[in-house]
């Protein structure tokens, strides 16, 4: 049980949650990108620059730090003091990406809300971790079912194609919310959590992006 926890943490890690999102929504509404599917024209591009700076630099950086001794070890993050260090340079390193990106024209509302959305839950985050550990695996989980919410608030279909095949926003809602419950169940298993620190994550991630809306509108 826990090498499947540990395989479900790492597929669904918080530093993966804005990649995700990205395809999510270029799937979903891929016209809103300029293209016609994920995988055209400049979709690539955009997928490949999120997961540089959300995922791999704020990686780097991490592991920079376990490299001089600031943080112990790169597996325990749920330890509140060791998280101070990789909360400041992801904070910063995602709060540069959504400045950059927000002054594109091309991007769509949604994304920028999504992104800033995921600033502000890394900045609470940060502050409650002084008081709870809080988990950031929920954080992360919360704040990608609040992007499909936010998604089907900006959007005026309720269904959309993938492959072959036509889908509600509905089922993809639940598919959302089926895989933050697997996740916080993960993380149950490997770490020492109370459910004030699952849900209290879940709560912060999806919150958090329908505060951002308003910001982004």
């Amino acid at each position: 049980m826990k090498n499947i926890a540990q395989i479900i943490s790492w597929i669904f890690h918080p530093l993966l949650i804005l990649t995700y999102m990205i395809c999510i929504l270029m799937i979903v509404n891929p016209y809103a990108f300029g293209i016609n599917r994920l995988g055209e024209g400049r979709s690539t591009l955009l997928v490949i620059m999120i997961f540089l700076q959300s995922t791999l630099i704020p990686g780097i950086a991490i592991s920079m730090m376990k490299t001089l001794g600031l943080v112990p070890q790169l597996d325990s993050m749920e330890d509140r003091t060791n998280r101070i260090g990789p909360f400041i340079a992801t904070g910063i390193l995602y709060l540069w990406l959504y400045v950059n990106f927000n002054r594109l024209p091309d991007i769509p509302i949604v994304f920028k809300s999504a992104a800033l959305g995921c600033v502000i839950a890394l900045f609470t985050a940060f502050i409650l971790n002084i008081f709870s550990k809080i988990s950031l695996h929920t954080v992360g989980m919360g704040s990608l079912v609040g992007m499909i919410l936010v998604a089907m608030l900006l959007f005026s279909y309720n269904s959309f194609q993938f492959g072959d095949q036509m889908y509600s926003m509905y089922t993809l809602l639940f598919v959302g919310i089926g895989l933050a419950g697997l996740v916080g169940s993960a993380r149950m298993i490997l770490e020492d959590l109370s459910p004030k620190d699952l849900y209290g994550g879940y709560l912060v991630g999806f919150s958090t992006q329908l505060i951002a809306l308003q910001f982004a509108l």
